[in-house]
């Protein structure tokens, strides 16, 4: 009977107590992303797939998996196709969110509702398309579907100021995607609004057995939004 039910309704909905991190807990995500990044490529009970969306979606539930076996990342969550904290009806790739606390960094408190970083999510080469940019991962002509362009025009990350892009390495090395990408930056500089030479990645590290590559850049914003500081996770998949 419901009379002799005990009361658990003290503990619904309830989180853990704060956890509070240091400025660089953000930097120190972006590496532990970085880090299960070629055992998530490599994983046998992986489907094999070349879609972006269905990628992502993969990376996410092996991120769930991880974080939840590794020491001190247990306390977060990663969801997909997240809305955008200011600009609701865009969707942000992959966040990672509190799971079950609250984590504090640099004063800001985040629940499970909010993202902690946001994550773009690119494929090179863009697939071909009569209304796809082939410098997608940069801008595309077409629409404000760009990587770097949507942090730039604060359509992504407006509240943020930093964030990450991974790029799914399809075809070609990063070293190759690491040429074309600067050569598409420094065409657009000086020529594009808003687009200088400050834009361009700087390599941060090459992993060469796991097949990776870090790279950072820092970027000028619109709408007197301060700069934005972004980590490039290159992941060659082929």
């Amino acid at each position: 009977m419901l009379a002799n039910t005990p009361d658990t309704s003290a503990q619904t909905g309830a989180l853990g107590s704060d956890v509070q991190k240091p400025a660089t807990f953000r930097h120190e995500l972006v590496e532990f992303i970085a880090g299960q990044l070629p055992s998530w490529r490599d994983r046998a009970d992986r489907p094999q797939t070349s879609a972006e969306a269905t990628l992502t979606s993969q990376l996410c539930a092996h991120l769930n998996g991880a974080s939840r076996h590794s020491a001190g990342w247990d306390i977060l969550q990663f969801r997909v196709e997240e809305p955008d904290e200011r600009y609701k009806g865009r969707k942000i790739d992959l966040v990672p969110s509190p799971c079950d606390t609250i984590i504090s960094v640099e004063g800001r408190r985040h629940t499970e509702f909010d993202t902690i970083l946001p994550i773009e999510c690119k494929r090179l080469p863009t697939p071909a398309a009569k209304d796809r940019d082939e410098r997608e991962y940069v801008i595309s002509r077409y629409s404000s579907t760009g990587g770097i362009q949507r942090f730039k025009e604060g359509n992504h990350g407006s509240t943020h100021t930093f964030a990450a892009m991974i790029g799914y390495i399809q075809e070609e090395t990063a070293i190759f995607w690491n040429i074309r990408v600067a050569e598409w930056i420094a065409n657009l500089a000086g020529v594009e609004p808003g687009w200088t030479t400050q834009d361009l990645l700087l390599p941060d590290r090459n992993d060469a057995t796991g097949r990776l590559a870090v790279f950072r850049s820092s970027h000028r914003r619109s709408n007197a939004l301060p700069e934005i500081e972004l980590r490039h996770l290159w992941i060659e998949m082929n």
